[in-house]
């Protein structure tokens, strides 16, 4: 079937991940050690990779082929994850308040007025339409 994969599920060992991001395995584990993209561990502890760890060992390659130090890249990826997060909860935010004005009983429904002004309507009516035709000479 079609289910869509989830990017952070840990399905790949450290070959296949080293392989993906065209790296050395040594180099992973040194990235391991340095907290740089740190992989989840089997009850063996054995090391698997999810998608979004080899994204963004591919993302540390071109940093660093850019030039950056590994400390450098280590801080430009925490604050990427933290940014990933705050937008995650801005979405789940915003879904809750969505969900919140739509189950809301007595909720006000609003439409601009002709020249831009608010207007508040009765729930469940609809705004009136112009149909005349207007002739614009200069």
């Amino acid at each position: 079937m079609d289910a869509p994969v989830d990017e952070n599920a840990p399905i790949f060992a450290i070959a296949v991940a080293a392989e993906l991001a065209e790296m050395h395995p040594q180099t992973l584990r040194q990235y391991d050690r340095l907290a740089l993209v740190v992989p989840r561990r089997t009850a063996g502890k054995s090391r698997r990779y999810s998608l979004r760890d080899v994204m963004q060992l591919r993302e540390i390659a071109r940093l660093g082929a850019e030039g950056i130090t590994l400390e450098g890249i280590r801080r430009i990826l925490e604050l990427e994850n933290v940014n990933q997060q705050l937008a995650k909860r801005v979405r789940e935010l915003e879904t809750a308040l969505a969900d919140e004005l739509l189950n809301r009983p007595g909720r006000r429904v609003f439409a601009a007025g002709a020249e831009g002004e608010i207007v508040s309507l009765k729930n469940g009516t609809r705004t009136q339409r112009r149909t005349e035709v207007v002739v614009w000479r200069p």
